[in-house]
């Protein structure tokens, strides 16, 4: 039989995991000659010998890929014989459009974690153990294509022993671009608060030694610095506490291993997210045993959960044998700290010593925060482990630049057929978040030499990303696209579910602009990327006093029971906290409509009733008073406020008035919060469920920062679902603003030939 070449295209996760030493592998068990190469695209592979082994060899890339590597698209095609005299893997080729998947940071494999715990081996304990199918990715890459002159470690030499395992197609480590160990690679150095430095494994000692004691370190991890204490001793989470000026707000838990885990949260179900390659926080349920202090998650039993992600963290954990709260290395609404100077400088009030390392951190990556919710894995924060993957669209898309939310800020570029969505941002709040935030633009857009044809943003005309999307819409001479942000909300939804149908998206937040100037929250939007009908939304109220409404749920309160009909009654628990005066002062604002917009917002709602019930009153962080509210609610479901439907000239709307005069009426016979919880939870449930009836369109789409309640997602789910409805729900980006980008890029991508400057329903 003739030979025959092939000449064969990957796309997807295909570099930086080890995908050319698999086909080399099994170019030569087959006895195939040729070559395979990186470029900036992805894989390429020419093949030559009996078209029945080349189609054998065709078939094992597909079913044999490494244990990261992911296939998008493969292609053949059939050629003449090249005349090749063996197999070899030739150098990557940086020309060319760059559309090649980066890969995100990946935990330790447990094959190096066996080499740093092997008093044999030479990395014995050696903190920055990876190979081929672990360690860092996306936090160390310059630029496309993904070889170490084009990462942080472009300046650590290999060593003789680190090249032979680097050059060897067998070996684990063969093109593993951080590769290095302790003769060439990057050191560890602890900074106590005299300034003096030990190196080494020392350094690591001393770090133990200090969190032991009761002391807070900033240690210089992955992706940023984190802030580290023993999570059982409450002297030092309130410390934690008090300096970082964070009340309230959980904190993250680093646990060592399994057992320990097992001691602090019931992980039934979630073990393979926590021991996988993108080794999220998971939030779970904190058990008896836990032995935490209380400061750790003061408004909920939910702790959020991680283990080790690097063998510096690995090391750490086993040494201090103890749970370690593991937050992020920042001031409030601020990025974390990447630089060692920038960092001294900015948590040195905060932390007693430093662990620094001397790899540089080319961009900011927090941990990425996750939880199993109707019985699948589902993102509440999308960073380390998932940031940059793209979201893959069924078509082309122009090259769109979406600048996202001013909450929870993530942006979005799509290139070819991919949307790729950056890190977490976070909230633009401070010069220096608005700083990362344009900086993570750059990046991206520089990256993947990426010139937008369209910037996407917010129709809120006040945000940081829109004011962004209007300067670059001007100085790069392209059109922008204003996109609702509710429509954004849905448009995710769909595109994280890989349909462009329509639905009915129940997008219930905090905040949005709406469309007819009013803050938007409560909403039920039919349509799809391209348009959309607001058919429903909750009764409007006004909310005195704006933001400050934002930041004082008992606002929203005395706002609630106003709209209802009822008397700002002091005596309520969720208003005692007011003087006389100010409640007075708050009902001429709403009676006048001074600094009082109206919203229609879910989210305010949960604030309002948990304000009433007495559990916040003032919210230290987003979200405070409706986890409180959720976590205090009984999970019986034979009990239901009513909150009739009705009908106006434009939409349905859900009437909650008649529940909050419920809720007072239960207040005054002793009724227990978690009981009204409960009731009021159902009460919305069925209000889902009722719209999703009277609109009869057979997909529905929970999305929003209100679909973080897993009460309140998984009984709406369970509801429509025996209803007879299709129901979508995120999964690869958050429900919450973080998810905003990808849907603003839907939404401008499916108007693309007349694009506007502000979005219109149909």
């Amino acid at each position: 039989m003739s030979p025959r070449r092939a000449a064969i295209e990957i796309h997807g996760a295909v570099q930086g995991v080890g995908f050319r030493p698999f086909v080399y592998r099994l170019a030569t068990e087959i006895g195939l000659t040729g070559w395979v190469l990186n470029d900036v695209n992805g894989v390429f592979v020419e093949v030559e010998g009996d078209v029945e082994d080349v189609q054998r060899f065709v078939a094992r890339l597909e079913a044999e890929v490494p244990p990261v590597a992911h296939i998008d698209t493969l292609s053949v095609e059939w050629l003449e014989p090249g005349g090749f005299d063996e197999f070899e893997i030739r150098h990557s080729d940086g020309s060319g459009a760059k559309t090649a998947i980066i890969l995100p940071d990946l935990a330790t494999c447990a094959e190096c974690l066996t080499d740093v715990e092997n008093r044999t081996d030479r990395r014995h304990r050696y903190p920055f153990t990876n190979c081929t199918n672990c360690g860092p990715r996306f936090s160390i890459i310059r630029e496309l294509p993904y070889d170490r002159p084009n990462t942080t470690m472009s300046s650590f030499t290999m060593c003789r022993s680190c090249r032979d395992e680097y050059d060897d197609p067998s070996n684990r480590r063969f093109h593993a671009q951080p590769n290095a160990c302790q003769d060439c690679g990057p050191a560890v150095t602890h900074l106590d608060g005299a300034g003096n430095e030990t190196t080494g494994d020392g350094a690591i000692e001393a770090t133990v030694g200090d969190l032991i004691a009761g002391r807070i370190v900033a240690l210089k991890g992955l992706g940023g610095y984190q802030l580290l204490a023993d999570a059982t001793n409450a002297t030092a989470v309130g410390t934690l506490r008090e300096r970082k000026h964070r009340p309230a707000k959980p904190f993250a838990v680093m646990v060592q291993d399994l057992d320990e885990l097992d001691r602090v949260v019931d992980g039934t179900g979630a073990e393979h997210l926590l021991t996988g390659p993108s080794a999220p926080i998971v939030l779970l349920p904190e058990r008896s045993t836990s032995g935490l202090a209380e400061g750790v998650s003061p408004p909920t039993s939910t702790i959020g959960v991680m283990l080790p992600t690097t063998p510096l963290h690995r090391l750490i954990a086993a040494g201090a044998a103890r749970p370690l709260v593991a937050t992020s290395g920042n001031l409030t609404d601020e990025p974390i700290a990447i630089d060692d100077t920038d960092a001294i400088e900015r948590l040195e009030e905060i932390a007693d010593s430093f662990l620094v390392h001397d790899r540089p951190i080319e961009r900011h990556i927090d941990d990425s925060v996750t939880w199993v919710v109707d019985g699948a894995p589902q993102l509440v924060r999308r960073s380390r482990g998932y940031a940059p993957m793209p979201i893959a669209s069924s078509t082309t898309l122009p090259t769109i630049l979406a600048t996202g939310a001013h909450l929870k800020n993530t942006v979005a570029l799509s290139v070819g057929s991919n949307v790729f969505i950056s890190q977490h941002i976070g909230d633009l709040e401070t010069p220096r978040a608005e700083a990362a935030f344009a900086q993570v633009i750059d990046d991206l857009t520089r990256m993947y030499e990426a010139t937008p044809s369209m910037v996407a943003h917010d129709a809120h005309p006040d945000y940081v990303s829109t004011r962004y999307a209007m300067d670059r819409s001007r100085f790069d001479d392209v059109p922008r696209v204003a996109v609702q942000h509710h429509h954004a909300h849905l448009a995710s939804c769909l595109a994280d579910n890989g349909t462009d149908e329509p639905a009915l998206g129940i997008t219930w937040d905090g905040t949005g602009w709406g469309l007819d100037g009013s803050i938007w929250g409560g909403e039920f939007l039919l349509g799809d990327a391209s348009s959309f009908e607001r058919v429903a939304h909750l009764r409007p109220f006004l909310l005195p006093g704006g933001e400050a409404a934002v930041r004082e749920p008992r606002r929203s309160a005395a706002a609630v029971l106003r709209e209802a009909g009822l008397d700002i009654d002091p005596a309520l628990p969720g208003l005692a906290s007011f003087a006389s005066s100010e409640l007075g002062i708050l009902d001429q604002m709403m009676a006048k409509q001074v600094n009082s917009p109206t919203t229609t917002s879910a989210g305010r709602l949960f604030d309002a009733v948990s304000a009433m019930l007495g559990l916040v009153e003032v919210s230290t962080f987003e979200g405070h008073a409706a986890m409180a509210l959720e976590h205090v609610a009984d999970t019986l479901e034979d009990g239901s406020y009513a909150i009739p439907i009705t009908r106006s000239d434009e939409a349905w709307v859900v009437d909650w008035a008649p529940l909050i005069r419920s809720i007072v009426d239960d207040l005054a016979v002793s009724v227990t919060p978690g009981r009204i919880a409960g009731k009021f939870h159902n009460a919305l449930v069925g209000a889902i469920v009722g719209v999703a009836e009277r609109v009869e369109h057979p997909r529905v789409a929970l999305t929003g920062g209100c679909f973080q309640n897993r009460l309140l997602t998984e009984r709406a789910a369970s509801r429509l679902r025996s209803s007879g409805f299709d129901v979508l729900m995120h999964r690869s980006v958050p429900p919450n603003d973080g998810g905003i980008s990808l849907g603003q890029v839907m939404v401008a991508a499916a108007r693309h030939d007349t694009p506007g400057e502000a979005s219109t329903p149909a």
